[in-house]
């Protein structure tokens, strides 16, 4: 699709406010794609889940993200640092998957770099004229973490972060977010576009009909979206027991208690990041594109400290997971069949059902 007609299409959902579905070529068009990632990933805060899990020193992930690729590790300090995963002297890349380390050395020529990204050692680039170390540490990103999350920022002059979640903590006070204990990471890639799982998510449509089995009987409808001041979505919805489990196992729910245990919040933080909060757990969604024809999905999963604690919780949680486990084995299919019928020729646009997709709506005004 062209720049300028995409851009069109973007401008009529935002005076139609946003009732309109995307352009299907916003789903498998290399070129929207490259948009996306220039905009919404390299120029803007975007999440890479939950802070917990790199809570020791030198705790580290390497996250390949938007076409670069980030040291998220936590350093000599316990403070996040953001790094590019590139040495300074020959761009050789420093590391790969998740673990611990005591400083970061390059495979390459053994230049040394703290966990706070400074250079400590260069071998024998002291008898270099004009070399100083103090100039040559690795790039910096910006990252911040908020109620147990954690933001990037790539782009140098980062805009503020409390700005693009102005409300955010407010509206999530109840669910303790910033408490809560990660028990499980998964990876997976898909064959579909970034964009529809983050949808789907956050959508009560489908769920009679995809899992018709599994979940589909433990949801109510939503209430009316809330009023956000920021670059995010959230809607609460009643359950029947928990939405963290399947309908034939709600006897092995963990501790419920308040108002919100009625319920679960969706959330979606623009561009990538979702989840839905209920007082008994989190489950944690990232997703990455890997052009417009694939993504990345990282599902997180997390328990309040205090439930943990009860005897028999391993048996609970596994439950959990497993709820997880299922839905996403019929999300996937299904959202692969949908990306078919996107690429076809001669797929269109149409409305939303308001109060069940109304926060799927909400990234439109974001992709310009």
């Amino acid at each position: 699709m062209n720049t300028a007609v995409l851009k069109s299409s973007l401008e009529g959902l935002r005076t139609a406010s946003c009732i309109v579905s995307l352009p299907p070529a916003c789903y498998v068009d290399p070129e929207v794609t490259t948009v996306e990632i220039d905009h919404l990933f390299r120029g803007d805060w975007f999440g890479v889940g939950r802070a917990d899990q790199l809570k020791e020193k030198g705790d580290y992930v390497a996250l390949d993200v938007a076409g670069m690729s980030i040291i998220l590790v936590c350093d000599q300090s316990g403070k996040l640092q953001a790094l590019a995963n590139t040495c300074r002297h020959r761009a050789m890349r420093l590391l790969d998957g998740t673990s611990n380390c005591r400083g970061i050395r390059c495979p390459f020529h053994s230049w040394a770099y703290r966990l706070d990204g400074s250079l400590v050692a260069a071998p024998p680039m002291d008898e270099v004229d004009g070399f100083d170390k103090a100039e040559n540490g690795l790039i910096h990103y910006h990252a911040e973490e908020r109620l147990g999350f954690v933001f990037v920022c790539l782009y140098t002059d980062a805009p503020e972060l409390d700005y693009f979640l102005r409300n955010f903590a407010d509206l999530h006070a109840p669910w303790l977010l910033e408490t809560v204990v990660s028990t499980r990471r998964e990876v997976l890639e898909v064959a579909f576009n970034w964009k529809a799982f983050l949808e789907v998510f956050n959508e009560y449509y489908h769920l009679p009909f995809v899992y018709p089995d599994s979940i589909g009987d433990v949801y109510n409808p939503p209430e009316t979206p809330d009023q956000v001041a920021g670059d995010f979505v959230t809607q609460f919805g009643a359950t029947e027991g928990t939405g963290g489990l399947l309908q034939d196992e709600q006897d092995m729910a963990l501790p419920l208690s308040g108002r919100e245990s009625a319920g679960v919040r969706y959330t979606w933080a623009f561009p990538n990041l979702t989840f839905a909060a209920g007082t008994d757990a989190l489950w944690v969604y990232e997703a990455y594109p890997l052009g417009p024809n694939r993504c990345k999905v990282v599902q997180t999963a997390c328990f309040p400290p205090e439930t943990l604690a009860f005897k028999g919780a391993d048996a609970k949680v596994a439950a959990y997971h497993s709820r997880l486990d299922a839905a996403l084995a019929e999300d996937i299919p299904a959202l692969e069949t949908q990306h078919l019928g996107l690429a076809h020729p001669d797929a269109g646009q149409d409305h939303f059902k308001p109060l069940l997709e109304p926060n799927v709506a909400g990234l439109y005004p974001l992709v310009r």
